[in-house]
């Protein structure tokens, strides 16, 4: 059965709302046979990635970078799974107060190096997610859960 692995970081109401989102459109009964993995990002591992088909990353943008546990999480993962996870499909969401680009720069640079392909454009929320931007995190847990479904 397909794996999809979320790796995030959840500090604040807001992206705990995004992942609660993200989590409910991934496992929707509509898509069936992808298991769905939850980790924190200071508790995934190279084994988790390594395990995993495809993998949704979310991230607070925290001065213009990604959060220091999503740091962490490549730093931990990136040589152990490099040569191993070349060509698998990933996506992301981010939210911040203010810019996000910098967050989205960063993830897009690592995960080129590690040779991911990105199936969705970011998501990218400001302020308190509203309805139309937590049904965008519901459909882009679907959209890659979907892709991975056999």
């Amino acid at each position: 059965m397909p794996r999809l692995l979320i790796v995030h970081h959840t500090p604040s109401p807001g992206m705990q709302a995004m992942f609660e989102q993200v989590v409910a459109g991934a496992t929707t009964d509509e898509i069936e046979g992808v298991e769905v993995v939850r980790k924190a990002a200071l508790a995934a591992t190279a084994s988790d990635v390594l395990d995993a088909d495809g993998y949704l990353l979310g991230t607070p943008a925290n001065l213009g970078y990604i959060s220091g546990a999503l740091k962490h999480f490549f730093d931990t993962v990136y040589y152990p799974c490099l040569d191993s996870t070349a060509g698998r499909p990933f996506a992301c969401y981010v939210h911040g107060n203010e810019g996000t680009e910098g967050a989205v720069r960063a993830i897009t640079t690592i995960t080129t190096g590690l040779s991911w392909r990105q199936v969705a454009e970011p998501l990218c929320l400001s302020g308190q997610p509203d309805s139309a931007g937590l049904s965008a995190c519901w459909e882009l847990g679907a959209t890659v859960a979907a892709g991975l479904a056999p």
